[in-house]
C-alpha cells in the first residue's frame, strides 16, 4: 500500500458524494442536490471511516424525510442497475452506498418488514452485512424468515447477505444475540452455492464458529460431505479455508479432517542460514524425515520479542507436500520489515519453530539485529 494513502479518503469524499447527490436528484426534482453536497463536505475531511458513513447517513435523512415506508421509493428510484448477475466473485459494490445501510436502520427499525424490502435492493449494490444486524437483534425470527426465503434468491449478493450477515464475529459489524447454531439451517442450505462469494462467507462464518466451539464445525463440515450435494473441489476448498484458524493451532481433528495425520512419524531439522536483522530477513532451511508419500501441512512459528520483555508467536505456512524418498527440504527467506506500521520489530531473543500436521517438530533460538 502506497505511503500517505487513506481509504477513507478514497471510499468517501467530495467525488462520491456529487455522485450520490445526483442519483437522488435524479429521483426526486425537489432533493437539493447542492445543498445535500454543501452539508456533507462540511464534516465529512474531519470525520474517520465509519463516522463518514453515519455522517452521510444523517444528511441523507434530512434531506429525504420520513421513515421507511415514505422514503423507500425515493430511495430505490435512486439506485443504479444491480451489480453484474454475470460475476460469481470479488464484486463487493460501491461503499457509498453503505450510508444507505444506516438510513435505512435509523428510520426503518420500527417498520422491519418494509426495511428489508429496501434492504434486499440495496445489498445487490453494496453489501448490507452491517446494516440487518440490527434488525437481526430487534426482529430475530422476522429476519431469520425473510432469510430462509433469502437462499433461494437470484442474485448472490441477497444470498451471501444470509451467511455474511448472521456471522458471529463479523468485522465492524454489530454483536447480534444468535446462539451459534441459529443460522446453521440456513448455511446447509447456502453451503452448495455454485458462486465463490457465497461460500467464501459460508467458510468464514464457520471459521467464526471454530473460534468457540471446533467440534459443532467440524461435525458440520463431515455432514456435508456426506450429504454430496457440493462440487466436492469446492467443498474441500471450503474446508481448508474454514479450519485455517484451527490449521494454525495445530487441531488434530482439523489436521486429520483435512488428511494430515497429527501423529505421523516425522521428524524435523531447522537451521538458520544466516543472522537476522530488522529490514533484512531471517532464511531457514528446513529437513523433514519420515514415510515416503507422507502428506505434511507444514507452518513455522517465530516468537518475536514484544516492548516491555514479553513474547508474541506468529504462525506463517510453509508448505503442503508429500515426503518424496521420506524426504523433503525446505528453504524460506522470512521478511523482517522494519517500517511495518502494524508489528514494530524489537532487537533481541527470538525463536523459530516448525510445526508438521499441527504437532512441534524443531525450534531454534536466534538474536535479532537491529
Amino acid at each position: 500500500m502506497a505511503q500517505n494513502f487513506s481509504l477513507k479518503d478514497q471510499l468517501f469524499n467530495a467525488e462520491k458524494t456529487c455522485y450520490l447527490a445526483g442519483l437522488f436528484a435524479g429521483a426526486d426534482p425537489s432533493f437539493d442536490a447542492n445543498s445535500f453536497q454543501a452539508q456533507v463536505m462540511s464534516r465529512l475531511l474531519d470525520l474517520e471511516l465509519k463516522e463518514r458513513m453515519a455522517w452521510i447517513a444523517e444528511c441523507l435523512q434530512q434531506a429525504v424525510p420520513g421513515d421507511v415506508t415514505q422514503i423507500a421509493p425515493t430511495l430505490l428510484r435512486a439506485l443504479p442497475p444491480p451489480l453484474d448477475p454475470s460475476k460469481t466473485d470479488d464484486d463487493f459494490g460501491d461503499f457509498i452506498f453503505a450510508p444507505l445501510g444506516e438510513w435505512v436502520v435509523a428510520v426503518g427499525i420500527d417498520h422491519p418488514a418494509q426495511a428489508l424490502d429496501v434492504l434486499e435492493e440495496l445489498t445487490q449494490r453494496f453489501s448490507m452485512e452491517w446494516a440487518i444486524r440490527p434488525f437481526l437483534n430487534a426482529h430475530q425470527d422476522l429476519v431469520l424468515s425473510r432469510m430462509n426465503e433469502w437462499c433461494a434468491h437470484d442474485s448472490y449478493h441477497v444470498r451471501r447477505l444470509v451467511s455474511e450477515g448472521t456471522r458471529p464475529r463479523l468485522p465492524w459489524g454489530q454483536a447480534v444475540g444468535l446462539d451459534l447454531t441459529d443460522p446453521l439451517p440456513l448455511l446447509n442450505r447456502l453451503h452448495a452455492d455454485g458462486t465463490r462469494y457465497v461460500t467464501r462467507s459460508v467458510a468464514n462464518h464457520l471459521n467464526d464458529i471454530t473460534k468457540k466451539d471446533p467440534d459443532l464445525v467440524l461435525d458440520r463440515l463431515q455432514d456435508w460431505d456426506t450429504r454430496g450435494q457440493q462440487d466436492q473441489d469446492e467443498l474441500d476448498w471450503m474446508t481448508s479455508h474454514t479450519l485455517r484458524g484451527l490449521v494454525k493451532a495445530g487441531h488434530p481433528r482439523a489436521m486429520k479432517a483435512l488428511g494430515f495425520d497429527p501423529d505421523a512419524k516425522v521428524s524435523a531439522d531447522v537451521t538458520i542460514k544466516r543472522e537476522a536483522r530488522i529490514g533484512d530477513a531471517l532464511e531457514f532451511d528446513v529437513v523433514l524425515n519420515g514415510k515416503d508419500q507422507q502428506p505434511v501441512l507444514v507452518d513455522y512459528i517465530v516468537h518475536f520479542q514484544r516492548p516491555g520483555g514479553k513474547t508474541s508467536a506468529k504462525v506463517h505456512k510453509l508448505k503442503q507436500a508429500l515426503l518424496k524418498d521420506g524426504g523433503l527440504t525446505l528453504s524460506k527467506k522470512h521478511k523482517l520489515k522494519g517500517d511495518a506500521t502494524t508489528f514494530k520489530l524489537v532487537p533481541g531473543a527470538h525463536r523459530l519453530e516448525v510445526q508438521v500436521n499441527g504437532k512441534l517438530r524443531a525450534g531454534v533460538d536466534f538474536e535479532l539485529l537491529a
